[in-house]
């Protein structure tokens, strides 16, 4: 890439990875804070975790597909306004409803798609899957930080300062656009129809990315009951955890990200999908004891990690120029309803109180996976 497109993809990431730390800093706190609150459930509890995803889901393809038309950037700057008002609503509430309602705002500012198609857009053919790696390892990375840091600020401030300062966040990101040279405006179409976002082999990409986030979010909604119930940590002490094993997953996650060159390659995405299964399986039978929870976690988080940055390059490679937006709005919104179920099976799983239910169904949900991807079998295009 160029010094202009370097910045460009810069800029663009920092907000998204603003935003993706607003949403992810309360996985690791919010279903203990939830179960505290007035009127929870186990059920309630975990749609509080997921509930952005619903309307994550359900905005990403016409928030996408009306970038296409009137520009990314008024999408992107209304789509923080909602985010941060649902922070607000969120922060205020002492209800299990009010939070779920929040949750549910912050996730209507949907605007990943319309900032994937932003970086498409000012980045050649040639750097594109590189752009999207980059983007895609910065939103990784910042949910990682956003897991380890949750636990930290919320220790401090309490779940409801977290949520106050995800509003701010979410205003600083709006102003970061400021600071984006001259902005490329997406190229005109004559029709409104998205169709061509629905085509086979990107349907199959959109499937792999709400399986991965559904098995994300269920275990996101159990593991801190795990950590804190079963090995005795205090909440202030599961960053450790979190930190360390994403440290050591790197040790995976980095040379798989290197070999596979931005392509989404079938035999890695098949392996992935085997360690997470591998992790999902060591939580539910080995999950006594801290050391084997870690390893557990080490190999999730290298899963994870190749996937997050190799399913989002498949993408910007089988799509098409002129709807790029939209497709990239089917992508998300398979992301993010997935998040939105993840947490539904992990509140349903987890009614009668054992983590361990929650993992055991995670990885059968990556059996299935990995059945649809062939063991390996990726099309190619």
């Amino acid at each position: 890439m160029n010094a202009g497109e370097r910045s460009f993809v810069g800029v663009v990431a920092l907000i998204g990875m603003i935003r993706i730390f607003g949403l992810f800093a309360l996985f690791p706190v919010l279903s203990l804070y939830a179960a505290e609150l007035r009127e929870a459930t186990p059920l309630l509890i975990g749609l509080a975790v997921g509930a952005y995803g619903l309307t994550q889901a359900g905005l990403q393809i016409p928030l996408g597909a009306l970038s296409d038309r009137i520009g990314r950037v008024p999408v992107i700057v209304g789509g923080l306004a909602v985010f941060a008002a649902g922070s607000v609503l969120a922060a205020v509430s002492d209800s299990i409803y009010g939070v779920i309602a929040g949750r549910l705002l912050q996730g209507a500012g949907a605007i990943s798609a319309t900032l994937t198609a932003l970086i498409a857009d000012a980045t050649r053919t040639e750097v594109r899957t590189r752009a999207m790696a980059i983007y895609g390892v910065g939103i990784f990375a910042s949910l990682m930080i956003a897991m380890v840091l949750g636990p930290v600020i919320s220790s401090r401030f309490g779940v409801a300062g977290l949520f106050w300062i995800t509003a701010v966040l979410g205003i600083v990101a709006a102003g970061l656009l400021s600071v984006l040279p001259e902005i490329p405006q997406p190229r005109s179409r004559d029709s409104w129809s998205i169709l061509p976002a629905f085509r086979a082999d990107l349907l199959r990409v959109d499937s792999y990315i709400f399986l991965l986030h559904m098995i994300m979010t269920a275990t996101f909604v159990a593991l801190p009951f795990l950590l804190t119930d079963r090995l005795g940590l205090a909440l202030t002490d599961h960053w450790k955890i979190y930190i360390g094993a994403l440290l050591l997953s790197l040790l995976v996650a980095v040379p798989m990200i290197m070999n596979d060159h931005h392509q989404g390659r079938g035999h890695l995405i098949g392996l992935a999908v085997a360690m997470i299964i591998a992790a999902q399986l060591a939580l539910t039978f080995l999950g006594f004891s801290l050391i084997p929870v870690f390893l557990a976690l080490s190999l999730y988080f290298a899963g994870l990690n190749f996937l997050e940055s190799g399913l989002p390059a498949r993408l910007s490679v089988l799509a098409e120029d002129e709807v790029r937006g939209a497709s990239l709005g089917v992508f998300s919104g398979a992301q993010f309803l997935g998040a939105f179920v993840g947490g539904l099976v992990g509140g349903r799983f987890l009614g009668q109180g054992q983590p361990t239910d929650v993992f055991f169904v995670c990885a059968l949900l990556g059996g299935i996976w990995l059945a649809m991807q062939g063991f390996g079998r990726f099309q190619r295009s």
